[in-house]
């Protein structure tokens, strides 16, 4: 299937799993800024979302994509290398016109993965997980009280610098791979190119800066103000 065998089938899948991540960090955003306003309207999110089946099979498709989009980054970067062979180490200095994150988007995806672990195991292992189980979140801490659970991860200013590195590094991986897919998907165009990179870096930069707004927001007041 050339959607395995081929290097453009490999960016095709990278590509369309990419987009339906930033999309559905784009909800997550926007459903994590409700906290900031009202624990209330945000812990009603969490309830409705909750362990409901619509909310599972969400999950597994997400995890399905996270995987996938993973799997074949992995492939790609040792094709990569295989391909280069020695003169990968011929060239020490970043050449002309070629990003930063274009040329450390595998290292940006480890600190990605290793960073949504370390969410797993703070929030949904404690919410939906636990709701699935029957077991009470950590603490004490009702399973679909998430502004309890954002409160206390971000009141740790030990798991609230690590969340904003993590974050940093997101942004550099996502406003890479925004334009990235759609050059991959023959969307650029001579014109569109640049367009695209602009838009990619303002949305990224928008969504990313509401997830840190939380994180600040809690890291500084708790859940106080």
């Amino acid at each position: 299937m050339w959607l395995y065998d081929s290097s453009v089938g490999k960016k095709v899948v990278m590509s369309v799993t990419g987009i339906a991540l930033i999309l559905f960090l784009t909800f997550h955003a926007c459903m994590n800024i409700v906290a900031v306003f009202s624990a209330d309207a945000y812990n009603s999110v969490c309830e409705f979302l909750g362990s409901n089946w619509y909310a599972v099979a969400g999950t597994l498709v997400l995890a399905f994509l996270v995987v996938l989009h993973f799997v074949y980054a992995f492939i790609l970067t040792l094709e990569n290398r295989k391909a280069r062979g020695n003169n990968r180490y011929a060239v020490t200095s970043r050449p002309d016109k070629v990003e930063w994150a274009s040329q450390n988007m595998f290292v940006l995806g480890l600190i990605v993965i290793l960073g949504l672990c370390l969410h797993l195991y703070n929030f949904w292992a404690n919410m939906m997980l636990a709701e699935l189980t029957g077991n009470g979140g950590a603490c004490g801490i009702d399973p679909t009280d998430g502004a309890a659970f954002i409160a206390q991860t971000f009141g740790n200013p030990v798991y609230a610098i690590i969340y904003i590195v993590w974050l940093v590094a997101l942004w550099f991986h996502l406003s890479h791979g925004f334009w990235s897919a759609f050059q991959t998907l023959g969307l650029n165009g001579k014109t569109w190119f640049n367009r695209w990179k602009t838009i990619g870096c303002i949305y990224v930069t928008v969504v990313i800066a509401l997830f840190i707004i939380v994180v600040l927001r809690f890291a500084l007041c708790g859940g106080a103000c």
